[in-house]
C-alpha cells in the first residue's frame, strides 16, 4: 500500500517528523538509516558532498562528528551554510534539510568521543582526514604509534576532531507515490515557529 503524507498528517514540528521517519527506517531494517549526504560550499562557490552519520537529534538540530581539518570542516569554517539529505529508497522517502552548521561545545564533543570504540578513537589521531598520504603502510604506522602512545589508559579527544550542530531553517519531506504524483511537504522556520506547506511533485 502506498503511503501518504500531507500537512494535516505530518507532525507540526519537523524535528519530530524526522524522528518518526528515522524510527520507521530502523524498524523497516534500512541499511545505515542515519546516513545522510552532507553538502558544503568551498570559498570558490563550488559545492561538495559526502555521506556522514547522524549522531544526535534534538530541538536544536542535527549533530554529526568529523575532523575540523577535513575538507568539510574547513568549508564549514569559511561558510557555515550546509544542506543534508536522507534517502530511504525501499520506503520511497527522502528528507532535505538546510541550515547553518557550527561546532559543538568541547564538553559535548568530549562526551561523544569518550563513548566511541577505542579503535575509532585511535583512528581519529592516526588520520589527518582529507590530507594526502604516501601509502597505506604509513597510515598503519601512524595508527600503531598512537596505539602504543595511549596503551596505558583512555584515549583523549584530539583537538582537531569534534562535533557540529546543523541548525535547520528549512525541511522538505518527500513521500513517493504512484505515477510520480509524489507528496512533498516543506517546513520553513519563521522565528520560533514552523510554516508548513504542500509542494507540487
Amino acid at each position: 500500500m502506498t503511503q501518504e503524507l500531507s500537512p494535516e498528517s505530518a507532525h507540526p514540528d519537523p524535528i519530530e517528523q524526522l524522528r518518526r521517519w528515522l524510527e520507521d527506517a530502523r524498524s523497516a531494517g534500512a541499511h545505515e538509516p542515519t546516513a545522510m549526504t552532507l553538502a558544503t560550499v568551498a570559498q570558490t562557490g563550488r559545492p561538495s558532498a559526502r555521506i556522514v552519520l547522524l549522531r544526535g537529534l534534538d530541538e536544536r538540530g542535527l549533530r554529526f562528528y568529523t575532523s575540523y581539518f577535513s575538507r568539510k570542516g574547513r568549508e564549514l569554517e569559511a561558510n557555515p551554510n550546509a544542506a543534508a539529505v536522507f534517502y530511504w529508497p525501499d520506503m520511497e522517502r527522502q528528507v532535505r534539510i538546510e541550515g547553518a552548521a557550527t561546532a559543538l561545545a568541547e564538553d559535548e564533543s568530549d562526551a561523544y568521543f569518550a563513548g566511541r570504540p577505542r579503535g575509532h578513537q585511535l583512528a581519529a589521531w592516526a588520520s589527518e582526514q582529507s590530507e594526502s598520504i604516501q601509502s597505506r603502510d604509513v597510515l598503519e604506522e601512524r595508527y600503531a604509534h598512537f596505539e602504543q602512545r595511549f596503551d596505558q589508559g583512555a584515549v583523549p579527544r584530539p583537538h582537531s576532531w569534534g562535533g557540529y550542530l546543523l541548525a535547520p531553517v528549512r525541511f522538505e519531506f518527500w513521500q513517493g507515490r504512484t505515477n510520480r504524483m509524489h507528496d512533498r511537504i516543506a517546513y520553513v522556520r519563521e522565528g520560533a515557529t514552523w510554516r508548513i506547506s504542500r509542494l507540487q511533485p
